[in-house]
């Protein structure tokens, strides 16, 4: 693949992740390029050049995505510097932990308790956050199994690839 478009993917999800998840652009754009680069686990300054970056804007954008556990660094032995690559974890459905929800949930009952002689349009809001929360916390689990199985079966089939790590 011609490096140009590996810069434009890398854009395009730095746009996305920027606009959906409020990550800096630069991070989006090292998740999006870790998706396409060649050698796979490129150093922080193969990143920088790559991605025409300071060193200093590679590395806080690692820190973020280590945060999230999108991606990872490790250094080989022998090799003095760090290399990045995705991380194996960020491939698990993170977003299916229902704790999140069950802790959104009571932080909206929370302001529901502020609100408590409020007329019910001034509640309205607060409930049905705390109604979707618990929706959310409720089948999470079940639609996280769900895609284990379904993922499973696609590995199974050859249509997705076994891991490795």
């Amino acid at each position: 693949m011609p490096h140009d478009t590996q810069l434009i993917f890398a854009d395009h999800v730095g746009r996305f992740y920027a606009r959906q998840y409020g990550f800096p652009p630069m991070a989006g754009r090292l998740l999006g390029y870790l998706f396409v680069c060649d050698p796979p686990q490129p150093t922080i300054d193969e990143l920088g050049d790559a991605l025409l970056a300071s060193r200093s804007a590679v590395t806080g954008a690692v820190k973020l995505l280590e945060g999230y556990q999108l991606a990872r660094r490790t250094r080989v032995a022998g090799e003095r510097v760090d290399r990045v690559s995705l991380d194996p974890v960020s491939r698990q459905p993170q977003n299916f932990d229902s704790a999140v929800h069950r802790e959104h949930a009571a932080l909206f009952r929370e302001g529901l308790a502020l609100l408590a002689d409020a007329p019910p349009e001034r509640r309205a809001p607060l409930e049905e956050m705390v109604a979707l929360a618990e929706f959310l916390s409720e089948r999470l689990p079940a639609l996280r199994d769900e895609w284990h199985t379904h993922r499973d079966e696609l590995r199974r089939s050859g249509a997705l690839p076994a891991p490795h790590n």
